[in-house]
């Protein structure tokens, strides 16, 4: 099947050679002429997971018309702020039947839109939005790229959908699995970047693996008050998209967003941390956006409010975690 790639970012890439590995034809986009040419001459993504050679299936275009040509399945991952222009971009090129899946963890500070709402609100004309899922969970482009075990969920408002890019995009090392809360999947796959910012900035403080796991826990009971009252199922975020995803982002040494939070816990400004990456911690935009969602709907999530003011209103770490931790004392249901 002819498949596409729409972003050549480290997930991006790391998609496409499972992509690969599944027989597709893969095509993938790169804004960068330096990027499509690399891949097209050596095989190699020179500026992501630049020491991984990707497979001869996969063809680098600047050109989205070429890139999604003939394509039955487009995987959309660009960053969440820059996802409505680039499938705005795409949209014309779309076949009618493909099937199109977002990867981008995030919401919009306009309007507090998830990324499948996205895609559905640019799409609109060129295809339904039962065509469109979300795959989500537990994996880091890194490992997922040198083809380490790993499992995932794909969702869709039908099921249908949600089957088509299960049986797509299942390879021997990545398992996937159907779940048809796509509300309950993109909630925990977003905000679970902010509870990897304050996981972070615990360990950047040296406050302890303590403080670390209480968080952690603390953070899926404030993932799971905010989803269920967007109308998501409990259950999800007892799994693979919840406290999979949760866990990994905030333990790992891949996750940009929980080295954010350690630089930020070591003294350092947030305006100088991101200065030095090349990628994007979907977790700073999120902050943003899921506050005042948040505040807008009266869901507590004091943690969310606790990174939003260390990164945004210069609340040392150390005040922040002392007014966590003074908070009224509550039964741990809550």
């Amino acid at each position: 099947m002819r498949t596409a790639v729409i972003g050549a970012g480290s997930w991006g890439t790391a998609l496409a050679i499972v992509l690969a590995d599944a027989g597709h034809e893969v095509g993938i986009w790169a804004r960068e002429e330096d990027i499509a040419s690399s891949i097209n001459l050596s095989r190699i993504n020179p500026t992501y997971l630049k020491s991984i050679r990707l497979p001869d299936q996969i063809s680098a275009y600047t050109s989205m018309e070429e890139c999604c040509r003939g394509a039955k399945l487009v995987i959309m991952a660009p960053p969440s702020h820059a996802m409505r222009t680039v499938a705005a971009k795409m949209a014309p090129y779309l076949d009618s039947d493909a099937v199109v899946v977002s990867v981008s963890k995030g919401i919009e500070l306009d309007g507090f839109n998830r990324m499948s709402k996205v895609l559905a609100e640019v799409l609109d004309g060129y295809i339904t939005p039962d065509q469109i899922g979300v795959l989500s969970g537990p994996t880091h482009a890194e490992e997922v790229a040198l083809r380490k075990p790993a499992a995932i969920v794909a969702s869709s408002t039908e099921r249908q959908t949600a089957v088509f890019i299960q049986n797509s995009v299942i390879t021997p090392m990545l398992r996937i699995y159907v779940n048809s809360d796509i509300t309950g999947v993109e909630i925990a796959g977003s905000v679970k970047n902010i509870m990897a910012i304050a996981t972070g900035i615990i360990d950047g403080a040296e406050l302890g693996d303590n403080a670390a796991a209480g968080l952690i826990t603390r953070s899926l009971a404030e993932i799971k008050r905010f989803g269920i009252t967007l109308g998501a199922k409990e259950e999800t975020f007892n799994g693979l998209a919840g406290i999979g995803d949760l866990v990994v982002t905030c333990t790992s040494r891949h996750s940009r967003n929980r080295y954010v939070g350690y630089e930020i816990g070591k003294g350092k400004k947030l305006s100088d941390v991101i200065d030095k990456m090349d990628m994007v911690a979907e977790g700073v935009k999120t902050t943003k956006s899921v506050k005042e969602w948040a505040q807008s709907l009266n869901v507590e999530m004091p943690i969310t409010e606790s990174v939003y003011q260390v990164l945004f209103e210069d609340v040392k770490p150390q005040q922040a975690v002392y007014e966590l931790m003074t908070r009224e004392p509550k039964e741990e249901a809550c």
